[in-house]
């Protein structure tokens, strides 16, 4: 049986339907940190968060639950930057484990919400439509995006860019995002992954909200797996293996993140189950 908090937000005269029964991890506080040049970590101990810092304001990747917006405002602070400095707000999926602050942030911050199109119905609906989660109804506030971006955009502030990867499959518009960073050693390529994991129970065949699950699902595998970076991190912690690679309060070494054999062992564990299906 599913519970569920039913919080109200007048502005947008519908009730969120949030899943209360959530792994305890998903809230839990967790240090934030600096992971690479101007790339930091400000998510909670497994939904992971990201925050790129540049000279024209500040880009913030996912949101966590609804209840993580202070953890994450507290986060970002803490390192030394300013919460209101965020410009760009992007996720890498419509689910309500990483947009559920999603609108508040974006309210309290004034920074505009760009999304991958094939995911922006999902962001509007508050989840409602999402082929697998629309059970839930509306999972999360719904935060209408400022701009839609397709496979390999650049996002661009100050001298930072991102390009996001369309890598479909967990969700319509699940993404990825590469940039390279600098800091006193070097530069780096880095992958923020989004694992595609299968969530449906379904046939791929019984999907008929997402007829094309099978053919995309197939297409990120491939093309994931043809990637090239030198460090990677993932939507969850769990997923890169953050709390066996690091320790709260251990030293800056950007290199724990260099683990190609983790990310190709988090790839195929998604083919195995896709094979099986």
């Amino acid at each position: 049986m599913i519970l569920f908090t039913g919080v109200l937000f007048p502005a947008m005269a519908q009730k969120v339907n949030e899943p209360k029964n959530n792994p305890a991890d998903w809230s839990k506080p967790y240090e934030p940190f600096r992971i690479v040049g101007n790339l930091y970590y400000v998510g909670t101990y497994d939904l992971a968060a990201y925050l790129v810092v540049t000279g024209k304001g500040n880009i913030l990747i996912n949101t966590g639950l609804a209840d993580s917006k202070q953890l994450i405002k507290n986060s970002i602070e803490k390192l030394g930057f300013k919460y209101t400095d965020t410009r760009i707000l992007l996720t890498t999926q419509a689910h309500y484990d990483h947009l559920g602050a999603m609108a508040a942030i974006k309210k309290e911050t004034g920074a505009e919400f760009w999304v991958n199109q094939k995911d922006a119905p999902e962001a509007k609906s508050g989840g409602a439509t999402d082929y697998e989660l629309g059970y839930l109804g509306v999972s999360f506030a719904p935060v209408k995006p400022d701009k839609l971006l397709q496979d390999k955009d650049i996002i661009q502030l100050g001298d930072t860019k991102l390009t996001m990867l369309h890598h479909p499959g967990h969700t319509k518009g699940s993404s990825s995002y590469l940039l390279e960073v600098t800091d006193e050693s070097g530069t780096f390529k880095v992958l923020i992954a989004n694992i595609p994991t299968i969530i449906t129970s379904r046939k791929f065949s019984e999907v008929s909200e997402y007829p094309e699950i099978k053919q995309d699902l197939s297409y990120t595998l491939t093309a994931m797996q043809e990637l090239n970076f030198d460090l990677w991190v993932a939507s969850h912690a769990s997923q890169f293996g953050l709390h066996k690679k690091r320790q709260p309060g251990e030293p800056y070494n950007p290199r724990i993140f260099a683990d190609r054999k983790g990310y190709d062992l988090a790839l195929e564990n998604v083919k195995k189950i896709f094979r099986e299906r």
